[in-house]
């Protein structure tokens, strides 16, 4: 691969790090020796090494199937008859419909608590870590799962669904941050992109479980699907006692000696090249030139200085999973019945999309380290607009049986697309991207651009495809098309490539204001020196 050039640190930095840094000459050989190992690292050698620290990150990235899972249920429980019925209204035509309006308002109310839950799990865990945190949001939990299981009302089931909301926002940052800090660099995308994973399997639960009761005509066929959530908390918790500090949490609070042994927790001594002190070093490396570079862990520097730019990055790329479509193409269960297919047959489809959803998140791993973030994230924009595009066409004729199920395969293979592409890569982008110091933060602030944009796709979304507000079935693939293109520009002229890139160096580029187009292309050496306003701007 051809450089454009190499960027490096300024000499300024440098003396301010070996001010603050004790046996500066010897900590900065070290963070040199754990860089090139971590490049140097195999799959198979790293899965050897860190078999503990994979196994923790799983544990934690298991809340998000409850998200994931309750997700799913809102959305189809919307097509479900006996829910319908009992929080609907009489549709006309013999069936009951959840009104547009309170379909986006329940939607909504998950989206507010789940901002409302990331603003505060940032902020609590910068102080007391991910391990508690992550307690105290699964304790919280299973409290609030009560006002859902005993709704009476649609406004009761609002209001847990707000509630429960505030949880699951924690469960969204903490987890792919927790699986960035304790992974080595290879694989880093194998763990954040597993958060992914973990929701396309919580969505499949969901559908598999509404399937299963499709029959029953009594309270307990939508009671039931709200009372499994009550499965998953406990056992996490458990597991949760057990599983160590992240060591980045650790070093940014000065505990360098706990920090030690939480990394000797997470690894084995199989590799005997391995050593810990080095990945230590390079941590504090990382932490002190990221705290000389900008001062400060609050939500307000986020924006200041090259962080603004990470902060875009991230936020952006949360934005893009809501606008390529996926609220329109993912209610697939719902927009199949509009279609004319039957309950069971469409709950029967659902069933399958999410097999093929789940495939395609593994499948997603090996591309991504094939072909990069940048590339894979675009090429799937692509895609997804020109299949919004033809389900639009398809929606403009009047529905018969060669439009419905014309309509399902492309929805299929826009899901599949999703699912390989922009659903997995999004969180391995928001878990790189921003400065370790600033990790928690960022991520808060992207899931939020996200929430929010969903707030938006639960009031456009609903009226697209209910019967009884504009009813426009396919015809809705243009209005999302055109969102989806918008975000295909964005990512072309702004989105990174972040694929093998180490924390320090990625601090390196973003300083130096390289191109998200060069960024592939140039050399970043946290390492090497360069005089002061040498730095390559960005075009």
């Amino acid at each position: 691969m051809s450089k454009t050039g190499t960027v490096g640190i300024s000499d300024d930095t440098l003396v301010q790090m070996s001010e603050k840094i004790p046996n500066f000459s010897e900590t900065v050989e070290r963070a040199r020796r754990a860089s090139e190992f971590e490049h140097n690292l195999t799959n198979w050698e790293a899965i050897r090494l860190y078999p503990k620290a994979i196994a923790c990150s799983l544990l934690l990235s298991l809340t998000i199937i409850m998200e994931g899972y309750d997700t799913a249920l809102l959305g189809s429980f919307y097509a479900y008859p006996t829910f319908a019925k009992r929080f609907g209204e009489p549709a006309g035509n013999g069936t009951y419909q959840v009104t547009s309006s309170w379909q986006s308002g329940l939607q909504n109310g998950t989206q507010v608590g789940q901002i409302m839950g990331l603003m505060v799990a940032g902020w609590i865990a910068d102080r007391i870590g991910y391990k508690k945190t992550m307690l105290g949001a699964l304790l919280t939990l299973c409290g609030f799962i009560f006002l859902m299981f005993f709704a009476q009302s649609i406004g009761m089931l609002f209001a847990a669904e707000m509630l429960c909301g505030v949880p699951w926002g924690a469960f969204q940052t903490l987890t792919i941050t927790y699986a960035a800090e304790v992974s080595p660099l290879i694989l880093r995308p194998y763990l954040t992109a597993y958060a992914n994973l973990c929701w396309v399997t919580g969505q499949f639960i969901s559908t598999g479980v509404l399937r299963s009761l499709l029959y029953r005509t009594d309270q307990w066929g939508w009671r039931i699907p709200y009372a499994i959530q009550w499965v998953w908390p406990v056992p996490i918790m458990v597991g949760i006692l057990f599983v160590p500090e992240s060591p980045w949490w650790l070093v940014r609070h000065n505990r360098i000696d706990e920090a030690r042994r939480s990394l000797l927790r997470l690894t084995t001594r199989k590799n005997t090249e391995y050593d810990p002190d080095d990945a230590i070093a390079m941590m504090v490396v990382t932490n002190t030139q990221e705290e000389l570079s900008r001062e400060g862990v609050s939500y307000w520097d986020c924006f200041r200085g090259a962080n603004l730019r990470r902060t875009e990055i991230v936020c952006c790329v949360w934005m893009c999973q809501v606008y390529c479509g996926i609220w329109f193409g993912g209610n697939v269960t719902y927009f199949l019945q509009q279609q004319g297919f039957t309950s069971v047959q469409s709950f029967n489809f659902g069933l399958g999309l999410n097999a093929v959803g789940w495939l395609a998140t593994v499948g997603s791993w090996f591309v991504m380290q094939w072909v990069g973030r940048r590339t894979l994230y675009i090429w799937g924009l692509g895609a997804m607009f020109a299949g919004l595009m033809v389900v639009g066409f398809m929606g403009i004729p009047a529905v018969n049986s060669g439009i419905s199920y014309a309509s399902a395969a492309f929805m299929m293979l826009y899901v599949l697309t999703y699912d390989l592409t922009v659903g997995p890569v999004c969180y391995t982008l928001v878990s790189e991207i921003p400065s370790t110091r600033l990790r928690i933060k960022s991520a808060v602030l992207a899931r939020n651009a996200y929430n929010i944009s969903t707030i938006v796709a639960n009031f456009l979304n609903p009226p697209i495809l209910n019967p009884t507000a504009w009813n426009l079935r396919g015809k809705g693939g243009f209005i999302w098309a055109g969102f989806c293109f918008l975000c295909f520009v964005w990512s072309f002229f702004r989105l990174p490539e972040a694929r093998g890139r180490t924390s320090s160096e990625l601090d390196v580029l973003f300083e130096s204001r390289i191109s998200a187009r060069k960024f592939k292309g140039t050399n970043a050496d946290p390492f090497h020196s360069v005089p002061l306003g040498n730095e390559r701007h960005e075009d």
